[in-house]
């Protein structure tokens, strides 16, 4: 029976939060922001490992003081996502399967709930291809021009923001990273290029990825509203 597996990739300096350190290590809701999907992921029952993968010349991780029996940290990161996703897929190929299903979440979605990992686990578990955490786009589009001026709107039907985890089996998925290169921005894009089509997991939006300074506020309102929900 396949297992269940969850990587992390968080070497990246998050240069857009215009702090001194990267985003993952900033504070949120007493812990630090890359402590909540590591808790999350760790604390299911279905994921048997956790492999997060940091750079080389990360100097913050020990700081921080997180453990858990869980959870590998592999200092392999790359100069992209896609490589440092790759390089932990590779060093993690010992211990699991071509067969094991990987679920890459971002470390900057702090507000990742077992709901989510349950429903993706329930609709791919069987899947033959695997497929992703995404929400149906509800905004109406404008694609901007010269001088943030509008072009065009762009029709929204059967459009989706792609979220994570996103769920592939580990011998496909590398495969895959290894053909698409480093440009690609999420592991789905990767399989896309393979002529398959991954499946759409419907999750929500309080699923987000913290990019901005504001984004850290909202991030703390959505997990204070789920533990006064479990109290």
């Amino acid at each position: 029976m396949s297992r269940y597996f969850a990587l992390l990739p968080a070497a990246g300096s998050g240069s857009r939060m215009g702090v001194d350190k990267p985003k993952q290590y900033l504070g949120l809701a007493g812990r630090p922001l890359i402590e909540h999907a590591l808790l999350t992921l760790a604390r299911h029952p279905d994921i048997s490992r956790i492999y997060l993968v940091l750079s080389a010349g990360d100097d913050w991780w020990e700081e921080q003081g997180i453990s858990h029996e869980k959870l590998t940290v592999l200092r392999c990161g790359g100069d992209t996502r896609a490589q440092s996703v790759a390089n932990g897929l590779q060093a993690m190929a010992d211990e699991v399967s071509a067969e094991d299903w990987v679920l890459v979440h971002d470390a900057a979605r702090p507000c990742l709930e077992n709901t989510h990992i349950d429903k993706m686990l329930a609709k791919l578990g069987e899947d033959p291809v695997g497929g992703i955490l995404a929400i149906p786009l509800a905004d109406t589009l404008k694609r901007a021009g010269a001088d943030q001026r509008i072009v065009e709107t762009v029709p929204r039907e059967q459009l989706w923001q792609a979220q994570t985890p996103q769920m592939f089996r580990h011998g496909l998925l590398s495969a895959a990273l290894q053909s698409a290169g480093s440009a690609i921005t999420d592991e789905a894009s990767a399989i896309e290029q393979m002529g398959l089509s991954p499946k759409l997991v419907e999750g929500d939006i309080r699923n987000l990825k913290v990019t901005y300074p504001r984004d850290l506020e909202l991030a703390t309102l959505i997990l204070q509203n789920n533990k006064a929900k479990q109290t």
